[in-house]
């Protein structure tokens, strides 16, 4: 068992050179829609009033960040030590996807001044409200998970880490417990928010079971989108594959992704709109490709020990999950979402296409830079590789 340590790998590549270019690309479409505002960088009108910043950025990075408290139960609150190897990894990922989607929030609203005013002024009555507390709590919680994180690498030098490491060491345990409940209540009222648009949403996806169906399908995603982290880590830094840990760590999806696939088709049967799947129309094809491929495909993959004990095909089996999750809520949030007012359908501006590739640059850069210079991922030294 390897314990987590820098990693003494060489950080230039033409990997990290190819994420500075998206991100210099990201940041100059970001200043053009700061200078000129919205209507000039993006394709969003009073009739299309959210694009992918939300769709993507927003709906699809909470999602994929589930890993984050996923994990940290797993390890922490369910006594499940085995898993710890890859919990500090997840636990990043999850603080940088939910910095950014903070970020994405704040870029997309247009009067991003007036972003801080949820906090003084509630409307205990809106689904939008509790996300916007519960993200703002919860990025807070994670970053205060992170500390003995960068206390470690860094509490010598820096002596507010240190003095935050002695002091909330005693009682980590309740901000892990209060990540795992923050995380449940925004991940299914991401849902509830398109519950109040009965008229604006295809039956495909219309149901008033959306907030259970969001936070079935974020349990869905963690593990999966653990697992593709940690392989495009691991192979790309050429260190251990930790297969001892990530197979056994499938075998939750398989419950999980199961229960959500069994409660969205007896869904779908009761409310009599499957048939709704086949008539051909775009929102048809785009649902038969979320539920085929990124359900039923890596649910029945997963099922086979071969397919688990392999690292191609459990990452493809992962791959498939966060495929699915993801094209889910661009389904609900975009696909799906036609206000009766709309006149030209939306489709996003390079501006919009080049922020949120700047974006995920950005956290994969990030991320590289952490799991480089902080104890993040478990892993041997070269010299051990090479025995």
């Amino acid at each position: 068992m390897h314990h987590p340590r820098p990693i003494d790998r060489p950080f230039w590549s033409p990997g990290t050179l190819v994420m500075l270019g998206f991100m210099i690309a990201g940041g100059a479409a970001l200043a053009v829609r700061f200078i000129f505002g919205l209507g000039y960088a993006t394709n969003l009108s009073n009739t299309n009033p959210w694009g992918i910043w939300i769709g993507l950025d927003v709906a699809s990075g909470v999602a994929l960040a589930a890993g984050g408290f996923t994990t940290a139960a797993l390890a922490h609150v369910f006594g499940r030590r085995a898993y710890e190897a890859v919990t500090r990894p997840a636990l990043l990922t999850a603080a940088l996807g939910y910095t950014f989607v903070a970020i994405a929030v704040f870029v997309d609203i247009g009067r991003s001044w007036a972003i801080w005013k949820p906090v003084f002024f509630h409307n205990y009555n809106s689904a939008l409200f509790e996300v916007a507390m519960c993200v703002m709590v919860y990025l807070s919680v994670l970053w205060i998970e992170m500390v003995p994180i960068l206390a470690e690498k860094w509490g010598a030098r820096i002596p507010l880490l240190d003095w935050l490491d002695r002091r909330l060491s005693g009682f980590m345990w309740v901000f892990i417990i209060l990540g795992v409940v923050l995380s449940c209540m925004h991940q299914s009222s991401l849902g509830t928010l398109m519950v109040i648009a009965p008229t604006k949403i295809h039956p495909l996806w219309y149901t008033p079971f959306l907030p259970l169906l969001f936070l079935l399908s974020a349990f869905s995603v963690g593990y999966p989108m653990v697992i593709v982290e940690t392989n495009l880590a691991t192979t790309s830094l050429a260190l251990h594959d930790e297969m001892e840990v990530l197979a056994p760590l499938s075998r939750f999806t398989i419950a999980t992704l199961g229960l959500y696939m069994v409660l969205k088709f007896w869904d779908l049967l009761h409310r009599g709109a499957l048939p709704l799947a086949f008539d051909g129309s775009l929102a048809a094809n785009s649902f038969l490709a979320e539920v085929g491929l990124g359900v039923i495909l890596p649910w029945t993959l997963l099922l086979f020990p071969a397919v688990r004990r392999s690292r191609r095909g459990l990452f493809f089996a992962a791959l498939l999950v966060v495929g699915g999750v993801l094209l889910n809520r661009v389904n609900v949030f975009l696909v799906s979402y036609r206000p009766q007012t709309q006149t030209i359908p939306y489709f996003p501006s390079i501006g919009e296409i080049l922020v949120t590739a700047g974006a995920v640059a950005t956290i994969m850069f990030l991320y590289r830079v952490l799991a480089t210079h902080a104890p993040v991922l478990s892993a041997p030294k070269q010299e051990e590789m090479a025995r």
